[in-house]
């Protein structure tokens, strides 16, 4: 009788743990599920803010002109960086190149470097990556020297 009370026990002991284990695995997808779904919400709002910018018949170059940066690095080639790229053509505001951690596997206009690479000196720093922007910012602000800006308060100030 002993046995099976304590093989019994072993059990149930055996499936709390398992429980709990899956339970802590299925915690952490659902963490990095949130933070990916809250990061697509940042920038899908930013994108939305953009198109009210265009819509106004605003372009960011004014914002640029207006604070006197001429020559400016894009982090983050993605998306947004590539759509601030397209905006920028033509206007008076040089996009000097971008910084991205994919930066062998981005083709685009503009050369792409890493942050480990050696950044030439610009007059701004845009961020896209608006998610991340502090972290970014304080990492960047250790290697240049000029503004790191974000581009959601960009698209804000315009």
């Amino acid at each position: 009788m002993k046995k099976g009370v304590i093989s019994a026990l072993s059990a149930l002991a055996g499936a709390v743990i398992g429980a709990g284990v899956i339970g802590k695995k299925k915690d952490k997808k659902t963490k990095k599920a949130w933070k990916m779904s809250d990061k697509h919400l940042a920038l899908f709002l930013m994108m939305n803010q953009w198109v009210k910018v265009k819509q106004e018949g605003k372009n960011l170059s004014a914002y640029f002109e207006k604070n006197g940066y001429k020559k400016i690095a894009i982090y983050g080639m993605s998306f947004a960086g590539e759509t601030l790229v397209d905006e920028l053509r033509g206007s008076d505001v040089y996009v000097a190149y971008g910084i991205d951690q994919n930066a062998e596997t981005i083709y685009t206009d503009v050369e792409v470097v890493t942050m480990e690479n050696t950044l030439a000196e610009v007059d701004a720093i845009v961020v896209t990556a608006i998610s991340f922007f502090d972290e970014i910012e304080e990492k960047l602000s250790e290697k240049i020297d000029c503004p790191v800006i974000s581009l959601e308060d960009i698209l804000y100030e315009v």
